[in-house]
This record gives structure tokens, C-alpha cells and sequence, in this order.
């Protein structure tokens, strides 16, 4: 993480990439298949990093004797916070099978812990089954913006599904940073990124879990 953050700011500092994380995120996931091999459900999880931790219960008035344990109250407070989502948004989350990116439900089941000074929260979102078995499905948790940056650091699990193996590609990020700056350098002076068909750089960065099902 701190190499990150270093190249980050080597590459900010002589190219105009307008965004970069502010808030670090160990991410981790629950595939859950159908006894027909289809995904049905995602159950996501997130801990914050600890000074985003730290922003969010200051802003609540949660921990104020910096105990670092929560009253039943301050719990239940702290449910949810972050499912206040806006329409249209996706809760930076891509499930795509070929080149179909799958509908998904907004966030139920939401749940939060305030532990070691880290906000750690889950939610489940359903997954259209209207899927092609035995074709390969390809789940990216990623901020387009890359405001926000996932890692895919905590268990990524099958439940349901014996038939059904995953493997998480990670990019080269230090190569995919140097790649965007030499694409915006080259740019003319009078263009944006985005009139230059340049992709979002949260997809240049986002890992992604690859899971494949044999057939019955």
C-alpha cells in the first residue's frame, strides 16, 4: 500500500490525472450459485480503511471516548451508512458474463462491525439469472472514478457450487499507472480523456475474480 501511494503521487505530480484514492478498501465476496451453476446472490464485504474509519464515527458521534467499542445505539447507527446510494449508481460493482454485464439488485441484508479501529460492513445484491452455463463470469468491484480504490485482499468464496473454481487477476498497477500518464502526455492540449476514448482509470485498476463451472 505505501508503494501505491508513493507512485501515485510521482505520477500526480507530472500528469494531470485529476483523481486518484482517498479511500482504501479491503474488499472480499460470497459467490453464491443455484443448483443449475447460476449465480444468484453476492454477498460483498467492505473494511474501510482506519482513517476513513476514523472520518465516518467522528462524523456520527460514534466512539467518543475513543474506546474503540461501540454501544448498541452507536451499532445500529452505524448500520447502513454506506447503502445510502444515489439512483443510477452501481455500488461499484461489475458482474459480466462475455461482453453482458448482469443486472443487480440493490443492497439488502446490510450489516456493520467497528473493530481494531477499522469499519467493516457487508450487503448482498442478486444477480440476474439469466446466464449462459458454463460461460465464464468475470465479478470487478472498482470505483470508475477511482476515488475509492478495492483491493481484493479478504476470501473470495463459492457457496453452492462444488463445480466451480475462481482465480483473481490482479493488473500490474505501477505498469497501468505509467501506461495512463504516457496516454494523457500524448493527448493535445485542447482534449479531455474522455474525447480521447480514454476508459475510466478505475477499470485500468480494478482486480477481478474470474469464475469458471463446468458444465453438468
Amino acid at each position: 500500500m505505501k508503494h501505491l501511494l508513493a507512485l501515485l503521487f510521482c505520477l500526480f505530480s507530472v500528469a494531470p490525472l485529476g483523481a486518484h484514492p482517498h479511500i482504501f478498501v479491503d474488499t472480499g465476496l460470497d459467490l453464491r450459485f443455484d443448483a443449475q451453476g447460476r449465480l444468484t446472490e453476492v454477498r460483498i464485504i467492505w473494511a474501510y480503511d482506519e482513517f476513513y474509519s476514523l472520518l465516518i464515527t467522528e462524523d456520527r458521534g460514534l466512539d467518543p471516548d475513543f474506546d474503540g467499542v461501540l454501544t448498541e445505539a452507536e451499532k445500529e447507527d452505524l448500520i447502513g451508512f454506506d447503502m445510502q446510494w444515489t439512483e443510477g449508481f452501481n455500488g461499484d460493482l461489475v458482474i459480466m458474463q462475455g461482453d453482458r454485464i448482469l443486472t443487480l439488485s440493490g443492497p439488502m441484508e446490510a450489516t456493520a462491525v467497528y473493530e481494531d479501529a477499522r469499519i467493516t460492513t457487508t450487503h448482498v445484491r442478486r444477480v440476474d439469472v439469466d446466464q449462459t452455463i458454463g460461460l465464464p463470469i468475470e465479478v470487478k468491484p472498482y470505483d470508475a472514478t477511482y476515488y475509492t480504490a478495492y483491493d481484493i485482499t479478504l476470501p473470495v468464496r463459492i457457496e453452492g457450487a462444488d463445480n466451480c473454481r475462481k482465480r483473481v487477476e490482479t493488473p500490474d498497477i505501477d505498469a497501468r499507472l505509467m501506461e495512463v500518464r504516457d496516454q494523457l502526455n500524448a493527448l493535445d492540449s485542447d482534449m479531455t480523456a474522455e474525447e480521447a476514448g480514454m476508459p475510466d482509470i478505475g477499470i485500468l485498476l480494478a482486480s477481478t475474480v474470474v469464475v469458471t463451472c463446468a458444465t453438468p
